[in-house]
């Protein structure tokens, strides 16, 4: 159990500092200063328009409220703890999935065949570069909230808003994924062992209705050999949703042991992060085992004729893989979030962060190079490619571990994934962007508890009701744009706080690193798919009236600048962004924006009412969020 005293973790104390805010050049001020009077003071005190919501929290501000007792956090990490918390968080259900596809093709992608390796390299230098900028923020702002933190410090309160709001869809939507995946690699090991689960409590509604439909139809028009050539999974799915029971007329089908797996995960965060850490070291260094066992034993089924050709599909291949496999990267960021919990951040921060994505690295090309190496590349389109390879060579009991281990890399990876988030909403609470409450820390434990379990009551409910298909495309857009943003803040930074104290610093200076990182993560983000576009936009887009709705009028920094407690304007921005949100999500996501243009304009498109409606109301939306904008910024103004 944890201590309940935490005075003895405690990094010293810093002595309260004077509420501070910064404008829009950097400056600081601190309230109580007599100033000019008269028509002086009015000209004086005119701010530019958007000053407000850009305006920045001071690093002396934000480091001051990380030492309120009543909201602080223990610390009880070290350097290898927190190491091995990213390495639970990288290793996970990429490696165990996407690298097949990745590797074959499939889905209207080039495969990159053999060269797999190549794009996991790829991939690591563009996470390398925001790694170094993470590593730099983390060592000077050690303090829970990751790149909402970094970003409310260098960009303003707006940017934080929005980076607050796309990491909580990131941790939220990753975390359902990997939820789903744990289950089915859970059912599979039962299966491998001959336990079998009732499947309609293994699936998700929608999937199960889908196999049900095209039952049916290839009963129609093909009789029974069109139904047994849908595959064995989609047979399953629909035979799931026929032996279903029934709720007031309703199939009851859902993921129970997604829904599980989560509930578990969020106790053990509950109890205290001490104890979290320890279950994911556990896991992890279980999961580093069985991907060892991969390695030494696929080497010896390793021809070296499967490798060539090398790239059968050229660049092209390989920077759409590296595009996919992102996703077996996520989570090294999320080391930052534990800033507050860490013994000696300023120096375990960047050791933590940086030897995580190395060590990660090595291990997905060694899998990479021996798994294109024991079957034809082609081979390697499946959801299990690790337990393929094994399958394929007629050896079973290799399979079974490798879903124990599949099992063990996705189980710290929902651990490190749900310690994040609660601790994004209490940063912003704690800012006054969110309600008190999600600021609160248990008293024993301390931990973010009333965040924790929210988040974990709704990451658990989307985990039983969800298709992975439909939550997995916004993990990867999400976090390519808060990569983004912190490598811009770091060159902001360098020049607006260049006399800060950096423990470690982006080497070859402030520009080369930050814009390297920033245009490959562009890169990859335009080779995503215009869905995921357009669901990360409304999003965002939802994210703004939420702001104007709370967050504006309550933030602290708001506050010390004299911002209105209502003011003008402030509702109609929030009902535009609203409106136009709902747009977003009412438009055809699969289509490009020229696309969405001809559909509206043509009503013999099949598309074209969806179309027309949703443009026309972003159109509305956002014209009206902006004069909303323009009223509440002319009240704060006066």
């Amino acid at each position: 159990m944890c201590v309940p005293q935490v005075s003895s973790l405690r990094e010293p104390s810093v002595a309260p500092l004077p509420p501070a805010v910064s404008d829009s050049r950097g400056a600081e001020r601190t309230h109580g200063h007599a100033g000019p009077r008269g028509p002086a003071a009015k000209l004086a005190g005119r701010k530019p328009l958007l000053q407000g919501i850009f305006r920045t929290k001071s690093l002396n501000a934000i480091l001051a409220s990380a030492e309120n007792p009543e909201s602080q956090l223990r610390r009880s990490l070290g350097a290898f703890q927190l190491t091995l918390l990213g390495i639970g968080a990288i290793i996970g259900a990429g490696i165990f999935s996407t690298v097949g596809t990745a590797a074959a093709g499939g889905g209207g992608h080039a495969g990159a065949g053999p060269a797999i390796a190549l794009s996991f390299v790829l991939t690591a230098i563009t996470c390398g570069f925001a790694a170094l900028c993470y590593a730099e923020f983390a060592s000077m702002v050690p303090v829970s909230g990751s790149a909402y933190t970094y970003a409310y410090a260098t960009l303003g309160e707006l940017v934080g808003w929005i980076i607050g709001w796309d990491l909580i869809i990131e941790y939220a939507v990753g975390n359902v994924a990997v939820a789903i995946s744990w289950a089915g690699y859970f059912q599979e090991l039962l299966h491998n062992v001959g336990i079998d689960l009732p499947g309609w409590l293994c699936i998700d509604y929608r999937s199960a209705a889908q196999a049900a439909q095209q039952v049916a139809e290839a009963q129609a028009h093909g009789g029974s050999a069109a139904v047994q050539a849908l595959g064995a999974a989609v047979l399953q799915a629909a035979q799931a949703l026929a032996a279903a029971p029934h709720l007031l007329g309703v199939p009851v089908v859902l993921n129970l042991p997604a829904f599980l797996i989560v509930m578990l995960i969020t106790v053990i965060l509950v109890i205290g992060i001490r104890e979290s850490v320890w279950f994911n070291s556990a896991m992890v260094l279980l999961k580093l085992a069985i991907i060892t066992f991969f390695v030494i034993l696929g080497f010896f089924y390793v021809k070296p004729a499967n490798w060539h050709p090398f790239a059968p599909n050229g660049y092209h291949g390989i920077f759409t893989a590296a595009a996919i496999i992102f996703f077996a990267y996520i989570g090294f960021d999320a080391v930052s979030t534990a800033a507050e919990e860490t013994k000696n951040p300023k120096r375990d921060m960047p050791i933590a962060i940086l030897s995580s994505l190395v060590v990660c690295t090595v291990i997905y090309i060694l899998v990479a190079l021996v798994l294109t190496g024991m079957l034809p590349w082609r081979q390697l389109d499946t959801a299990e490619p690790l337990a393929t390879a094994f399958s394929a060579l007629g050896m079973r009991w290799p399979t079974i571990i490798i879903s124990l281990g599949a099992v063990f890399a996705t189980t710290s990876v929902l651990l490190v994934f749900q310690l994040g988030q609660p601790r994004i909403f209490f940063s912003m609470a704690r800012d006054g962007l969110l309600p008190p409450w999600a600021a609160k820390v248990h008293p024993k434990y301390r931990t973010p508890h009333v965040t924790t379990w929210l988040t974990g009551i709704v990451v658990a409910v989307f985990s039983a009701v969800a298709n992975i298909n439909e939550v997995v495309e916004l993990t990867n857009i999400g976090t390519l744009f808060a990569f983004v943003l912190v490598c811009a803040g770091i060159t902001i930074l360098r020049y607006k706080d260049p006399g800060r104290q950096r423990p470690f610093r982006v080497p070859l200076g402030p520009w080369l690193i930050p814009l390297l990182g920033a245009v490959f993560c562009i890169f990859l983000m335009f080779y995503l798919p215009p869905t995921s576009w357009w669901r990360f936009i409304g999003w965002l887009v939802l994210g703004m009236s939420i702001y104007f709705s709370y967050g504006y009028t309550h933030s602290v920094v708001g506050k010390e600048s004299g911002r209105p407690a209502k003011p003008p304007g402030q509702n109609l921005a929030a009902l535009g962004f609203l409106l136009a949100a709902a747009g977003l999500f009412i438009i055809p996501h699969d289509a490009g924006l020229p696309t969405l243009l001809r559909e509206a304009a043509d009503s013999g498109m099949e598309d074209h009412l969806r179309s027309l409606i949703g443009l026309a109301l972003i159109a509305l939306g956002l014209i009206s969020g902006v004069f909303g904008v323009a009223g509440a910024r002319r009240a704060e103004t006066r």
